[in-house]
């Protein structure tokens, strides 16, 4: 085999390598929704850069909950942003109202409500408005330390194929994993 040759494959099997790589990197920072709070069958997790509100993200939720898997909520709150409870367990941000700490989790245990006052610096207030989300309305998962926040979450395209109907199922709605 000529110099040329050899050197041109060399080039295919490098290039077909790195087409391997890659793929495996997009694939490793893919998160399929086991959740039944949204309609995205994933998310592709991006860094994150400088946290704003509004921005999805992927973060570790801490570990005495034992979740199977990272959680993935809106930046609701930033540092220095006042929080309020009133009386019925009713959550505000800078005078914002999120929504309702439930005084249950679907598995019947108690859920304290966040204690109010100022984000620390450092942390982050997530939230998703679904009635069931478990976000930073409750003690237990708290204020999210930047250092557990894996990056930024982008939805990924319906694909029919892969969707609820296809290899990727979700739980129905009255199945909601417990919280």
């Amino acid at each position: 085999m000529s110099a040329s040759r050899r050197a041109r494959n060399n080039r295919v099997v490098a290039a077909f390598a790195a087409v391997g790589v890659l793929g495996l990197l997009v694939a490793s920072r893919v998160h399929v929704n086991g959740s039944c709070s949204d309609d995205a069958w994933g998310y592709l997790l991006l860094p994150l850069g400088a946290p704003a509100k509004g921005d999805l993200v992927i973060f570790e939720p801490p570990e005495a909950l034992g979740a199977e898997a990272p959680y993935l909520k809106s930046i609701a709150g930033m540092p220095g942003d006042r929080i309020g409870v009133d009386e019925d367990r009713g959550v505000w941000i800078e005078g914002r109202f999120l929504g309702r700490a439930k005084p249950a989790a679907l598995d019947g245990r108690a859920l304290e409500p966040v204690a109010p006052g100022s984000v620390p610096d450092g942390h982050f207030f997530v939230f998703a408005d679904h009635t069931d989300s478990h976000d930073s309305r409750y003690a237990e998962v708290g204020l999210v330390p930047r250092e557990r926040i894996r990056g930024r979450a982008v939805a990924l395209p319906n694909l029919p194929w892969l969707g609820p109907q296809g290899p990727v199922e979700t739980a129905p709605a009255d199945k909601a994993p417990t919280l």
